[in-house]
């Protein structure tokens, strides 16, 4: 696993981008018209500022994979983020999916403890590279990188089995129309 710098900022969101092109969170999110893509890669792209700011982005040694880890505790409202929120409601949430997109933030936050976490935002395979054991590889990296708990949330129950696996456990669902599975792991102990 190598820290991801701003010069590997286009191959990061291009790996994202077409592995979340499907799943059912980001698609929540994103305005669904003929620029989904293009609005997938722009909340890809946001979210890469965000963790490269108040968290840490990898890509595999191969480059075929990516994550994008935020430490919560860390993020702050600046000018910069509140441009980059705005940015992010123009290019990829559209004025008419605000409210919804916000509703679902706050229920979210419900769920989701406040406490110093580990929280991996996005974790994705080239697609053309899935079961190759690559996404395995770098969670397994980002699991023993990681001295704090790790959260994530996933909407799409194929992957579950795959996180619970690595010892992750759902403490949390939500429906919002599909389902949110929220997990947790405990670092392990050294």
């Amino acid at each position: 696993m190598l820290k991801a710098t701003r010069q590997d900022k286009q191959q990061v969101t291009d790996i994202l981008t077409r592995s979340f092109a499907t799943n059912n969170s980001v698609n929540y999110i994103v305005q669904q018209d003929h620029k989904k893509m293009r609005r997938i890669r722009a909340l890809m792209d946001y979210s890469f500022e965000l963790c490269f700011l108040f968290g840490e982005v990898f890509i595999s040694e191969d480059r075929k994979a990516a994550a994008l880890i935020l430490y919560p505790e860390k993020k702050r409202t600046t000018l910069k983020t509140l441009l980059l929120d705005l940015k992010l409601l123009v290019q990829s949430v559209g004025i008419r999916n605000a409210k919804k997109v916000l509703d679902r933030e706050a229920k979210i936050d419900q769920i989701k403890p406040k406490t110093t976490m580990t929280y991996i935002w996005f974790i994705g395979v080239d697609p053309d590279h899935h079961h190759a054991g690559i996404g395995s590889k770098l969670l397994e990296s980002i699991i023993a990188h990681s001295t704090r708990p790790i959260y994530l949330e996933t909407s799409m129950v194929k992957n579950l089995p795959w996180y619970e696996r690595y010892g992750f456990q759902i403490y949390g669902e939500l429906d919002l129309g599909y389902k949110m599975y929220f997990l947790k792991k405990e670092p392990d102990q050294a």
